[in-house]
């Protein structure tokens, strides 16, 4: 990238490197006596081998957003998320069933570990990996935490890639102001889902079969600092987890659309590759390059794909027309991209495909008429 955007990106980088650098000198000048944390991320894997990652970071802040939090509390949240000091070189010994592996933290704070399942796994889609930070030597309780990782179980049919920003939640990503205001000013609950969306995902991890426990990973470019939010909006409104695969802020880029677009491609392809047997249904919106970034997931993937589902969040008619010439692309490779115009849409869609039972329409219907209804009552609230 050229011109002013990508200066201001390189300024942004090197700010966030030299204050890295700068606090890193300040922690080596005095003793080490801060309470250490482990933050796990929701890891992956198959009956050979399990993926887990998490960060290291000094607990600083206590961050427990409440219904009735108002605007300046989610500000302030905001900003301690984002003001987080990591902990480089920090030894973290993780252990699942009989294998135990040591990492190490980066510069940013971040370990990755890679375990070999040594036995059978229990039928279960979820299951927990031991975590123990081991130097520096900190507080016993904030020095072990449970991770979580997804193995998908035989009986699974196909998995579900996702999109987070105006596919699963209200975000307004084609306005970068409203979209700025919507995540500071709103928290885990107070962020509106899309009508509809949570019932939606549950039918799909459910099957057909009513119990194939199918895979459901989300793919967004929204920083880590956003996780525990994220997996905390999702457990609220009862919408399935999974894995969430986000950026580091340090090397988060606002402007470049390329960046996003190499960032969903590389871990949805690291997703396609983890599960060869898995045909994938893919989920995103038409707001920014989901289509697009589908699309070329289809070239690079023939028949690995079922379907793609894309909210129509932008109605400009040069848009429109742009994803119904990807549509007919698409369909001759073999595949399908369904432009929805809500959730109830693609649920139909989905049963008419055999991919969630038939009774699970009526419930995205419902809880749709639920979600109108509580985003409805939002707004009157805040216009009081």
């Amino acid at each position: 990238m050229s011109g002013w955007k990508g200066k201001l990106e390189n300024l942004v980088e090197n700010i966030d490197n030299f204050s890295d650098d700068f606090r890193e000198r300040l922690r080596k000048n005095k003793d080490d006596d801060r309470l250490l944390t482990i933050i796990p991320f929701i890891g992956y894997g198959t009956t050979k081998t399990v993926l887990l990652s998490g960060r290291v970071i000094e607990n600083k802040y206590d961050i427990t957003p409440q219904k009735d939090d108002g605007r300046w509390e989610n500000l302030k949240n905001l900003y301690k998320r984002f003001e987080t000091d990591e902990v480089s070189g920090a030894r973290v010994r993780a252990t699942f069933l009989e294998t135990t592996v040591e990492t190490e933290t980066d510069a940013e704070g971040y370990f990755n570990a890679a375990l070999d399942v040594n036995g059978v796994l229990p039928d279960e889609l979820f299951h927990e990996v031991e975590l123990h930070l081991l130097a520096p030597e900190e507080n016993e309780s904030s020095a072990r935490v449970a991770a979580q990782v997804l193995v998908p179980p035989a009986t699974a049919r196909f998995g579900i890639i996702s999109d987070l920003d105006d596919t699963v939640l209200t975000t307004n990503v084609t306005n970068k102001l409203k979209m700025f205001l919507t995540v500071a000013l709103r928290n885990e609950y107070t962020r509106l889902p899309f009508r509809g969306v949570a019932a939606f995902y549950r039918a799909l991890r459910k099957g057909i079969g009513g119990a194939e426990n199918n895979p459901i990973f989300y793919v967004s470019s929204s920083p880590w600092n956003l996780y525990a939010l994220l997996t905390e909006f999702l457990r609220i409104q009862e919408i399935p987890l999974g894995p969430l695969f986000l950026k580091d802020f340090g090397s988060h880029t606002f402007f470049s659309s390329s960046d996003h677009q190499s960032h969903k491609i590389t871990n949805i392809e690291k997703i396609l590759n983890a599960y060869p047997h898995l045909p994938f249904i893919l989920i995103g919106d038409s707001g920014e390059q989901d289509p697009e970034i589908y699309a070329e997931i289809v070239r690079r993937f023939p028949q690995r794909i079922l379907v793609i589902y894309i909210r129509n969040v932008n109605l400009d008619p040069d848009r429109v027309a742009a994803i119904e010439s990807l549509i007919t692309e698409i369909k001759i490779a073999g595949s399908q991209l369904v432009l929805a115009p809500d959730t109830q849409f693609a649920a139909a869609h989905a049963v008419a495909q055999n991919l969630i039972a038939a009774e699970e329409l009526e419930l995205v219907e419902i809880e749709k008429l639920e979600d109108d209804a509580a985003a409805t009552q939002q707004s009157f609230a805040e216009e009081d």
